[in-house]
């Protein structure tokens, strides 16, 4: 129940709110698959925890606990809302501070302000060895003040790039879960350009601004390193409520130098097998890799470049050799020809599956003004981009996710 308590700190000058404190529970939080409870709050997931138990590679871990799409969901007259949490910031070593994670804050449907929580846990990430160290820090409060009166939606998007423990939720008025509008709910699986990569706030990542563009509700299944056409993906994205799908695959079975292509085409079609069992007539999109000079014919895996490094700045390299394609391994040309061939073949019993080719979202004549700063993401201007041509492209009237949107 929702208690009532006075400001935490008496001499701030929030001390004139007659606090109410709400518990977060499921029914406030949209975007997450699972919270769970943690000794420090509520730590939102978005791998069910049976899907987690299969896999442990500690980058996947990093990923899914980090709340791209994830926000707090509330219908209330308040003016003012504080947020408690405990984040963890990522710091790479010999790399300059990355921002803190930004929260913001939308009123019905519209950006109204943006906080960021200083203090927290700090992941340091040695790109050289492989490491990491956690050290523990303290929780901090996002706050938002000088809303519009009378009752409205509010949504408080959880930092996309950051580890984030929902600790207490404090309005100054009652709060209730926001009503079901009626939008579709958009399933999006894809790799860290669909967990958000470089952009500048949670909102603004491209599946963030497709979403808002063509009135959908997001889950983002965008995993950074994490898109690798793992099973107990396919099976979380089969059993998760969805009228509408999309799966970007590609760049990080790349990357990583996963598999060859003998493996790729059979393991894609096992994917999709898995998907269609809980959703045989949504409409589901696969989308292939937008462009990423370095690995277009040349194949992985992605290293980091000590020279950028030894220079203060995060960026990677194609480590791979071309003519390693002959003996099948895969560069980006080589996992569009999958990709498009798979689609081409299924659709012919599956009406409903449709291909995007990611080059119509970031392609060869946008590289030149906004090329990719680390060689493998967008940056935020990029991402913009992104959102607003994937809305024109699937939600729009004849669009693959039109009828749904």
């Amino acid at each position: 129940m929702p208690s009532r308590s006075p400001a935490p700190d008496p001499n701030s000058s929030y001390d004139s709110y007659d606090w109410i404190t709400t518990p977060l529970t499921p029914a406030l939080v949209r975007g997450a698959l699972e919270l769970e409870r943690t000794d420090d709050g509520l730590l939102p997931h978005r791998l069910p925890a049976w899907a987690r138990a299969q896999c442990a590679d500690p980058q996947l871990a990093l990923a899914e606990a980090q709340p791209s799409g994830v926000r707090i969901a509330l219908r209330t007259r308040a003016r003012a809302v504080e947020l408690d949490t405990l984040p963890t910031k990522r710091v790479y070593a010999g790399a300059p501070p990355r921002p803190d994670g930004v929260y913001d804050l939308i009123v019905d449907g519209r950006p109204a302000g943006s906080a960021t929580v200083p203090g927290g846990s700090i992941l340091v990430i040695d790109m050289g060895t492989g490491t990491a160290e956690h050290r523990p820090g303290p929780p901090g409060t996002a706050r938002f003040t000088g809303l519009p009166e009378g009752e409205k939606d509010v949504e408080i998007w959880l930092p996309h790039n950051e580890t984030t423990v929902l600790v207490a939720l404090r309005t100054d008025a009652p709060v209730a879960p926001v009503p079901d509008r009626g939008r579709p709910v958009w399933l999006h699986h894809g790799s860290s350009i669909s967990h958000g990569s470089d952009a500048a706030s949670p909102t603004t990542t491209w599946p963030a601004l497709a979403a808002a563009l063509g009135g959908a509700e997001l889950v983002n299944l965008g995993f950074g390193g994490g898109a690798l056409l793992d099973p107990f993906t396919a099976r979380t994205l089969r059993d998760t409520r969805a009228d509408l799908i999309s799966v970007k695959l590609g760049i990080n079975v790349v990357n990583t130098d996963l598999m060859r292509r003998r493996a790729f085409g059979p393991a894609v079609h096992g994917f999709l097998d898995t998907v269609r069992e809980g959703h045989p007539d949504t409409p589901l999109l696969v989308i292939s890799p937008v462009l990423c000079p370095m690995h277009e014919t040349t194949p992985g895996p992605s290293l980091p470049d000590h020279s950028a490094l030894a220079a203060g700045r995060l960026a990677f390299r194609a480590a791979g050799d071309p003519a390693e394609r002959a003996a099948g391994k895969l560069a980006l040309a080589d996992v569009r020809e999958e990709l498009a061939g798979i689609v081409a073949r299924r659709s012919a019993t599956d009406p409903r599956l449709s291909y995007l080719d990611g080059r119509e979202l970031y392609g060869a004549a946008d590289a030149a003004g906004l090329p990719l700063p680390d060689g493998l993401h967008p940056d935020a201007a990029t991402h913009r981009l992104m959102g607003e041509r994937f809305a024109a492209l699937a939600f729009a009237p004849g669009g693959p996710l039109a009828s749904g949107a």
